[in-house]
């Protein structure tokens, strides 16, 4: 039987997590699988781990460390499966993902990728359930409505051109969804906590976080067609983020004109360079 889904791992120093995030992969039920992991020039730790486990897993493949999306494009590149999947070294799947996922895609032409509820598990132990809403590109305007571990179909990864290799400092995966939704299509959720996701203080998304203004700005004039075909929903999104702004502002007892005027200000200077 053909393999249906490949999974995609990329990996860069994670010895810790990584054996448990290839065996949710390899244990997968009722669906064949190929496990593919990068490499994605790691320490001799992880290397030593990653050749213990090469024997399991279909591929291994080593490159020098060129970022997380251009380690799941090199992946994507060799697998063989009409459906991908992406997994983070540091995470796992529950074992009937996969089946549930595909379901989801057999349903309607118009599912153009899937996601599930997560189980978030924070550095102190503590946990959260995440629900992504999925939806249109529409939703996917000003926040990732899907977890980065989404499965999607590899016709629809080499329409939209792949992950963007210069985005290396996150939020690499929202913006691939932006393309993956561009022309029709939208996110499907199952409504169950099929995913756990580590809340890490190093992880990309919070370093991600400390840049997140340019990263939006990137992405916002790189897709300026939707926010412009979407104008009502981007003015609106704008006008809101002021708002929140003013209040956070009073609660922090700021108040010189200055400061707030910036603060105002900065939407409406992003406004003008967006609609030239």
């Amino acid at each position: 039987m053909e393999k249906q889904v490949s999974i995609i791992i990329p990996c860069y120093n994670d010895a810790k997590y990584i054996e448990q995030a290839v065996a949710s992969a390899l244990g997968q039920t009722n669906v064949k699988v190929e496990v593919i992991v990068v490499d994605d020039g790691s320490n001799e730790e992880t290397k030593a781990v990653l050749k213990k486990l090469e024997p399991k897993i279909s591929k291994l493949i080593t490159q020098t460390n060129q970022g997380q999306s251009s380690a799941r494009n090199t992946g994507v590149e060799t697998a063989s499966a009409d459906f991908l999947l992406m997994l983070d070294s540091d995470d796992y799947f529950e074992a009937s993902f996969c089946e549930k996922a595909l379901k989801e895609f057999q349903k309607s032409s118009e599912v153009k990728m899937v996601t599930c509820q997560a189980n978030l598990i924070n550095e102190d132990g503590s946990q959260q359930l995440f629900n992504p809403e999925g939806g249109t590109v529409v939703n996917f305007m000003f926040k990732n409505c899907a977890l980065g571990t989404s499965m999607f179909r590899k016709v629809d990864w080499e329409a939209c051109g792949g992950y963007d290799e210069s985005m290396r400092k996150g939020f690499e995966d929202w913006e691939f969804f932006i393309r993956l939704l561009k022309n029709g299509g939208s996110a499907t959720v199952i409504p169950e906590a099929l995913y756990t996701y580590r809340k890490r203080s190093d992880s990309t998304t919070n370093r991600a976080n400390k840049v997140r203004f340019d990263i939006l700005k990137y992405i916002y004039l790189k897709h300026k067609d939707i926010y412009i075909e979407n104008y009502e929903a981007t003015i609106s999104n704008f006008l809101r983020q002021n708002e929140m702004l003013q209040v956070s502002v009073k609660n922090k007892d700021i108040t010189v004109d200055a400061k707030i005027g910036k603060l105002l200000l900065s939407p409406l200077r992003f406004f003008k360079k967006l609609f030239k």
